[in-house]
């Protein structure tokens, strides 16, 4: 296929993570020339699939199935093996390689990974490792790296092969004793290996973190050890996963100064347009060499546009966005985070305010959330938990969320003993209403009526919300409109946020109502439920009744 002459550049904003010097023609230090001679060495390799036709016969590189390094792919290899200390120390250490789908990174890592079993990169009796989420995975890129060596009798004479089925994958090169082993993160963990060379694929799908945690430890004890991560963006962001890519992103967005970490991030911003093609072919750098399809992208895309479960993969798997835990999501996050704003709570004190509270049981999560109406039809957001403070290390372990580091910033409450304290609800339900223009507080009375009761006698605006299908699918319904719509306001609250994308939502094909659940028994969306209280409400407007009756909202009488 003839390279097309088309160049997609990326206009990049001060926030953007985007790696401006793939493309930008500046110089990459090599002062040892290693970079060089790591180019040099892929492309001398062979790869099965490769199809080189207007290769010139009589160049360096002639043969029909020399191994194909796009332009992007060459300046990725050069800004990892070219910059080094003056005593010759590889500068980077660690690679987070964040490609879309079909971009070729299986074909890139497991040709780097034979960089360091027979390439120059090797080291005598190093141990070059190939590790992903299962040993399916594991194998897929040990067969490439397999398949490349078996394209060259040469390299087939220097090596040995294991790869019989269901039993260990390895590649030893002879002369040196470095060898390449696959190994997965549903098996053992892998202590006492001292690796050269780790490739960590598609950590996004990573279960648990003891193989991670083995070879991290195992290459401290290397010098000059490398770590690669190449991965497409996961969903959750309390995973192992999710803090990598947070580190990688802080990185590119130079909010940490870290030499030895590369971050190498494809992906669409939030305010991006996911069916722009110039966004696609920015977030998929090898689309104008002809991967991926773009007629492929196009079929995916139109068939996303009214499916919203196909319109998350689609967004996910290739362009790179990292989507909360729900498999089916009612809200887009992308929307969600570009909304958000730095109001001081003072400066709502004279906007009409509701409020939603979702009551808990023992050991669940209790949310309050105010909503604030601007005179243009936005709604501001404001939450507080509380939590039982008990055992909060179990509760973290267990839900996989980090309470202990959240109650340490303030953005949790913990309430003494092993339940929720409901006086410590009520009385902050009591201080807002003091502070603002509250003009509803709605409750579930499933497990608030005496609290409900108090508040009411003292005269506090207090109504009924039950968490029925009718009223919940319609305040529901006013969340993801006002969400979905760029009408909310927050302060990017990280609580409110995992509950927001901890969501998965059913929808009833006749009535046309939403519910929210969760995907997991571990995840809580209460936020989310107090939110949507809170906001219908304030979508109500100042009255006092709903426009629903039955199961809906009603002034809270005795």
């Amino acid at each position: 296929m003839t390279t097309p002459t088309i160049r997609w550049r990326c206009n990049v904003t001060k926030a953007s993570a985007y790696p401006a010097w793939i493309d930008d023609g500046s110089a990459i230090p090599d002062p040892l020339g290693h970079g060089q001679r790591a180019v040099t060495f892929l492309k001398r390799l062979r790869h099965p699939a490769a199809v080189n036709e207007n290769r010139a016969p009589k160049a360096a590189n002639s043969h029909p199935r020399a191994f194909q390094l796009a332009p992007f792919q060459e300046r990725i290899v050069r800004r990892i093996y070219g910059p080094r200390h003056e005593d010759g120390r590889r500068v980077v250490k660690t690679v987070f390689l964040m490609l879309p789908r079909g971009n070729r990174k299986t074909s890139l890592a497991a040709a780097l990974s034979l960089l360091h079993v027979i390439g120059p990169e090797k080291v005598p009796a190093g141990q070059v490792i190939f590790a992903a989420s299962d040993r399916e995975q594991a194998g897929i890129g040990f067969r490439e790296a397999a398949d490349i060596i078996r394209e060259d009798q040469r390299l087939v004479a220097a090596t040995r092969i294991h790869d019989a089925f269901n039993s260990a994958k390895q590649i030893t090169h002879l002369g040196s004793s470095a060898r390449l082993r696959a190994v997965s993160s549903d098996g053992r963990a892998q202590h006492g290996t001292t690796p050269a060379f780790v490739l960590a694929d598609e950590i996004h799908a990573w279960t648990g973190r003891d193989l991670w945690e083995a070879l991290k430890s195992g290459l401290a004890k290397t010098d000059d050890s490398l770590l690669v991560i190449a991965t497409t963006a996961g969903r959750g962001h309390e995973t192992l996963a999710a803090e990598q890519y947070d580190y990688a992103r802080r990185v590119a967005l130079g909010e940490i100064d870290n030499p030895e970490f590369l971050p190498i991030i494809f992906a669409a911003e939030p305010d991006d347009d996911w069916q722009s093609e110039e966004v696609w072919h920015r977030v998929n750098p090898g689309l104008q060499h002809g991967f991926p399809s773009l007629s492929g992208l196009r079929s995916l895309a139109n068939e996303a546009k009214d499916h919203p479960a196909e319109r998350y993969s689609f967004q996910q798997y290739n362009l790179n966005i990292w989507h909360g835990n729900s498999r089916d999501p009612l809200f887009s996050m992308m929307a969600y985070d570009a909304r958000h704003f730095d109001d001081d709570e003072t400066d709502l004190e004279a906007l009409p305010c509701w409020i939603g509270v979702d009551m808990a049981l023992s050991g669940d999560t209790a949310a309050v959330v105010a909503a604030w109406l601007h005179d243009d039809g936005q709604i501001t957001i404001k939450p507080w938990f509380f939590v039982p403070g008990d055992d909060l290390k179990g509760r973290s372990e267990r839900d996989g969320v980090p309470y202990e580091r959240w109650r340490d910033e303030g953005v949790i409450t913990a309430t003494p003993g092993p339940i929720i304290d409901p006086e410590a609800v009520e009385d902050h339900l009591r201080e807002l209403a003091a502070r603002h223009d509250v003009r509803e507080i709605a409750f579930d009375p499933h497990l608030a009526r005496q609290i409900m009761q108090r508040l009411y006698d003292d005269g506090l605006p207090v109504i009924e919300l039950r968490q029925a299908p009718l009223s919940m699918g319609v305040a529901i319904g006013d969340l993801e409109r006002v969400v979905n719509g760029h009408l909310i306001r927050h302060d990017a609250h990280p609580v409110l946020r995992h509950h927001f994308d901890s969501v998965v939502a059913s929808r009833n094909p006749s009535s046309g109502l939403v519910r929210m659940h969760k995907d997991r028994k571990t995840d809580r969306i209460d936020g989310a439920v107090a939110a949507a209280m809170a906001v219908h409400r304030a979508v109500a407007g100042e009255s006092m009744k709903s426009s629903y009756t039955g199961e809906d909202a009603e002034i809270f009488t005795f």
